[in-house]
């Protein structure tokens, strides 16, 4: 068996002046951070007095020995280095390395010792122990060598990330600071192994009726020239035993499996998983053991000509499934800190969100084993990018060999994971190449990634993944014979609007998967107040505007809120209505191009979270605190819901049924006017079919409600003039919270509890709920702690869009 010795714990860290211990895995920044010597990065504007940490070299050293027992071989192994490193034990090279995103494995037996009895043991030196260095060279200083061989290529951000193989968001982008790091950022450790070992096992599982089918194929690396046999089991039944000839380091397998459950994404069926284990055996000895979760499923992506252009439909297991996504960034700048309790934590939440596809940007990195495999227990399909976003990359050396080995040997790596569906090449790349006319600048003429995208990355998957589809960007329309971003063919980005556009104009088109769209709002009052130290604290005032990357981000905004809402009178106004206006556009698009299902195969909504504090797209905030939006997205993912359209000069309402079974009901259509009275009431037998969308044409009016099984859809023609909703509220303490009862007398349109403003641990279980006149609901607010009652008449802590819009008027 294979020996392994951790090290993982406490090394040294030095640099300029600097000398102090430092936590492996980990980063400069965190070790920094935790002895004191940097301030934190996340307040005010801290990100520029940091700035000097990623322009530095580092090292990281500590002493080394194998305490295990003999073998033939032993290896250091790194699963991750960050980024351009240079390995040393006891001032002997062991190697250089230039990608954060590949592992890495150095044979040190000469030096460590444990020679094999049949080896001379003058060969090694047991026992030995010996400094180990990992010298680390700036990014800064890596992608300037780069660059002055390759050339100058354009990008969309002032910074080098496309001449080195590293996160590139660590650079900075339009929602987050940057914050170049370096580090030993995976684990690390020595392994200890004599005769052979498994290098790799990759493993591809497709679902037919009633079972499966395994394409195993396993690469060995050896010691010794012996015959060796691979045991192959799933949840302990032996499924084959396969021979490995002493010249032979490679072995396919193709396994047909009976008796088994199909892998399905939610709201399809179970994820049905299996232990899946490979056993390198050697006569009647073990040599290695292999062992992971896999589940047995078939995708395909509908990507055929209709009258209308060309489709993007997702299909698992000949279903197609109606995807209702978001976009992933890494969940911390430093994603050394990621633990698997904070993965499945934000990704039980995008779950509890009614999302059943995330998609990995392509500007991030290959994300932890435990991100796939908790996406495979909880049924989420994920979209893979390959690490390409919003530049030009060099073709040439020494990036291109990086780029193959780094994909060939990801896509290995993440063969086992169903909830795996599709490989992208790249985020925007070929879209901004042609809208931007970067072929027209230094770089973007030749050898600007075009070859990584149709040829490099495509041939990859075919050859190690070819069940799952490959796209060669997002967006993409499958040719250049259209434009890249066509609403009409395949993948689509939506980003006219936000930027230069009302959220209205979403219903403009029906594209055919919009793979990103986004409207801003800044994060919960707590997470902003806690990351700037500006008095007062305006939307504009220097540690806000720090917190707000994207270009004119405050200006879009601003533009964004005028065609709806006067100009908000104070910062909590401000704060209040932009996050209305983030639900609202949200709201508009999702329902809007799901009442177009199957024509428009799905949304990704642009981002789920943050990585820090900021005013950005996201769902769920820096801190991890729910923005509003995350709310709305339960109600706009539900697999049965309602929306009110306007469709061909008229209004109708969607029945939407992402459901197996049909929906049938009465469904009742009630108009009001502007202060919520009723005026008339009428009723129509529906039946939806299962997966599908049924429009049922009514009349206007100035406030609209149809209810079906106690879904409701409210249509409202404008939103100014709000009366007096006459609210009454009453708060109740009850064990971790707070009970808040909410009565309205009049029409109380967009009711607001913003939990953190009565402590900053307090959460709620809804966003912005509107009440008719008459009704009531309750928000449950829990806390830690206890919480007084009294809390909820605090200002801003519970309020609704009229009173908000009062405050704007002249006195």
């Amino acid at each position: 068996m294979i020996d392994i010795q951790d090290l993982s714990g406490t090394w040294n860290l030095r640099g300029t002046d600097v000398d102090l211990p430092a936590e492996v895995p980990g980063c400069v920044h965190t070790d920094l951070l935790a002895a004191g010597r940097i301030p934190d990065p996340f307040f005010g504007d801290n990100e520029h007095a940091v700035a000097w940490v990623g322009r530095q070299d580092w090292t990281y050293q500590r002493d080394l020995t194998w305490d295990g027992p003999a073998h033939d071989r032993i290896d250091l192994v790194f699963d991750g280095l960050d980024t351009v490193a240079r390995v040393e034990l006891g001032g002997r090279v062991l190697g250089e390395t230039r990608n954060m995103h590949r592992s890495y494995r150095f044979d040190v037996t000469s030096q460590l010792g444990t020679a094999a009895a049949d080896r001379d043991p003058a060969d090694a030196t047991a026992g030995a122990s010996l400094p180990l260095s990992v010298y680390l060279t700036s990014a800064y200083t890596e992608a300037a060598r780069v660059e002055a061989l390759v050339g100058p290529k354009p990008n969309c951000y002032p910074e080098p990330f496309p001449f080195v193989r590293k996160m590139a968001c660590s650079f900075g982008w339009d929602w987050g600071p940057t914050l170049v790091t370096a580090g030993i950022w995976r684990p690390v450790r020595l392994e200890g192994w004599s005769t052979a070992r498994l290098a790799t096992v990759r493993p591809l599982a497709t679902y037919r009726d009633g079972g499966g089918d395994l394409d195993l194929t396993v690469d060995v690396e050896r010691t010794r020239d012996r015959a060796l046999r691979a045991q192959v089991l799933l949840d302990g039944r032996e499924l084959t035993v396969v021979d490995v000839p002493a010249d032979q380091t490679s072995l396919r397998a193709r396994i047909p499996v009976d008796g088994i459950a199909a892998w399905s994404p939610r709201g399809y069926g179970p994820p049905a998983l299996y232990e899946l284990t490979v056993v390198l055996l050697d006569g009647d000895q073990e040599l290695d053991r292999w062992r992971r979760h896999t589940g047995f499923r078939t995708v395909t992506i509908d990507r055929g000509a209709d009258d209308a252009g060309t489709r993007f439909v997702i299909e698992v297991n000949g279903e197609p499934v109606l995807a209702k996504g978001v976009n992933w960034i890494p969940d911390d700048i430093f994603p050394s800190r990621m633990t698997r309790a904070r993965y499945e934590k934000r990704l039980r939440e995008a779950v509890a969100a009614g999302v059943n596809l995330v998609r990995v940007w392509g500007g991030g990195i290959y994300e932890d084993r435990a991100f796939y495999e908790l996406c495979d227990e909880l049924g989420l399909l994920v979209w893979q990018d390959f690490l390409f976003a919003c530049a030009c990359y060099p073709e040439d050396e020494p990036i291109f060999s990086e780029v193959v080995a780094e994909a060939r040997e990801n896509v290995t790596r993440l063969s086992p994971h169903p909830s795996l569906i599709t490989w992208n090449g790249n985020n925007e790349n070929l879209w901004l190449h042609d809208a931007m006319n970067w072929a027209a600048e230094p770089g973007g003429g030749e050898s600007w990634g075009e070859k990584y995208y149709l040829q490099t990355l495509p041939a990859i998957v075919a050859e190690l993944d070819p069940t799952r589809p490959y796209q060669a960007g997002s967006p993409w329309s499958g040719s250049w014979e259209h434009a890249p971003n066509s609403p009409d063919h395949q993948t689509f980005h939506s980003w006219e609007v936000w930027n230069r556009e009302d959220y209205g104009n979403y219903r403009d088109s029906a594209p055919r998967f919009v793979s990103e769209f986004g409207w801003q709002a800044p994060p919960a009052w707590t997470t902003l107040r806690d990351a700037v130290s500006d008095d007062p604290m305006l939307p504009d005032s220097p540690g806000v505007l720090h917190h707000q990357k994207a270009e004119d981000g405050n200006g879009k905004l601003a533009r964004g809120l005028e065609p709806h809402f006067p100009a908000p009178a104070s910062t909590e106004a401000w704060h209040y209505l932009t996050q209305l206006n983030q639900v609202r556009a949200i709201r508009t698009g999702v329902e809007h191009w799901r009442s177009h299902w199957p024509h428009t195969a799905g949304t990704i909504l642009w981002q789920l979270n943050d990585l820090w504090p900021v005013t950005s797209w996201a769902a769920i905030d820096g801190a991890g605190r729910y923005k509003p939006l995350y709310f709305a997205l339960r109600d706009v993912h539900a697999d049965r819901a309602l929306t009110i359209q306007p469709r061909d000069g008229r209004l109708v309402v969607a029945v939407l049924n992402d459901h197996p079974e049909p929906w049938t009901g009465s469904l009742s259509v009630e108009s009001r006017d502007s202060s919520g009275t009723l005026l008339h009431i009428g009723a129509e037998e529906v039946e939806v079919a299962p997966r599908s969308v049924t429009l049922v044409p009514i009349n206007g009016g100035d406030v609209l409600v149809a209810t079906l099984d106690g879904r409701r859809a409210l249509w409202f023609a404008a939103d100014h003039h709000l009366g007096d909703p006459d609210l009454t509220v009453t708060a109740s303490s009850v064990p971790g919270g707070l009970d808040v009862h909410v009565n309205a007398a009049g029409l109380a349109r967009d009711i607001l509890l913003q939990a953190d403003r009565i402590h900053p641990d307090a959460v709620t279980d809804q966003g912005f709920v509107t009440l008719l006149p008459g009704e009531s609901t309750t928000l449950h607010v829990r806390a830690p702690i206890d919480l007084d009652p009294r809390s909820v008449k605090d200002p801003w802590v519970l309020t609704d869009l009229a009173s908000v819009l009062r405050e704007n008027r002249p006195s």
